[in-house]
């Protein structure tokens, strides 16, 4: 199926890694460029002449997106360097553990900044080039806003924000034509995962553990998956879609988890 996303400039937050790199490249492929907001320039810069390298196009800008004042500045680096903005992926964000009992205000702001107020940022100031483009927003989110994890809760608070924001922005930006959309992750197999696993006593066992509970195939969803539905959000092609928060997971999250042991 042609996406149709030819040429369309599209920003990808965290798109040097894991997840994001996975956009990034289903993108290229489909002949979109896609434009990296990273931290860190020799992620970024890796990414795009890897992706040049089979002869796809994208970019990058250099961001701590923490900051504020650095979500705008990347969105206007965009627009100056390619004159257009068509959609937009919010996928930056780390699971880092913010709990309730040893927990703390300072932590717990700090960790909506990381994860969920970036998401807000990017897309306000990248919504005047989406309104000429009537381009789409993608928002990554997790199974944490909805299963819960333990340890964790401003992680799933801000992963419940990037669900509300969702739905609240498929509402307001129905008049520009503007679809919103989000993935939801659940077990998905990336470097930062397998480095969490490996801090685990018994590594290979934990893993085994996790994946049989995943009914379909009991498996881990690869970043390509991610990639392959979030880029079908972000066209054409899914053109009556708005306000959806759809799951990407092997049924992790909805189906009876012993259905995996059938």
């Amino acid at each position: 199926m042609n996406l149709e996303l030819q040429d369309k400039v599209i920003i990808v937050s965290g798109g040097a890694k894991g997840i994001g790199e996975g956009i990034v490249r289903v993108l290229a492929a489909e002949g979109a460029v896609p434009v990296i907001i990273g931290r860190n320039v020799a992620d970024n810069e890796a990414v795009v002449a890897s992706v040049a390298a089979t002869g796809g196009r994208a970019g990058q800008v250099v961001a701590e997106l923490a900051e504020p004042v650095a979500c705008e500045q990347a969105v206007q680096a965009v627009r100056a360097q390619f004159g257009r903005i068509d959609g937009l992926v919010n996928n930056a964000g780390v699971n880092d553990g913010v709990g309730l009992e040893h927990g703390s205000y300072a932590g717990f702001v700090a960790s909506l900044h990381r994860n969920v107020v970036h998401y807000y940022l990017l897309a306000q100031h990248a919504l005047p080039e989406l309104i000429k483009s009537r381009g789409s927003i993608v928002n990554i989110s997790s199974k944490t806003a909805e299963t819960g994890q333990g340890n964790t809760s401003a992680y799933a608070a801000a992963n419940g924000a990037r669900n509300a924001l969702t739905r609240e922005w498929a509402v307001e930006l129905l008049k520009y034509g503007i679809r919103v959309n989000a993935v939801v992750v659940a077990e998905c197999w990336t470097p930062q995962y397998e480095s969490w696993i490996q801090t685990l006593a018994h590594p290979a066992e934990k893993l085994r553990e996790i994946t049989a509970r995943i009914p379909l195939g009991q498996r881990m969803t690869t970043a390509e998956e991610i990639a392959n539905t979030t880029a079908f959000l972000l066209s054409a092609r899914s053109s009556h879609t708005t306000g959806q928060i759809l799951h990407v997971d092997g049924g992790y999250v909805h189906l009876d988890r012993s259905l995996a042991n059938a």
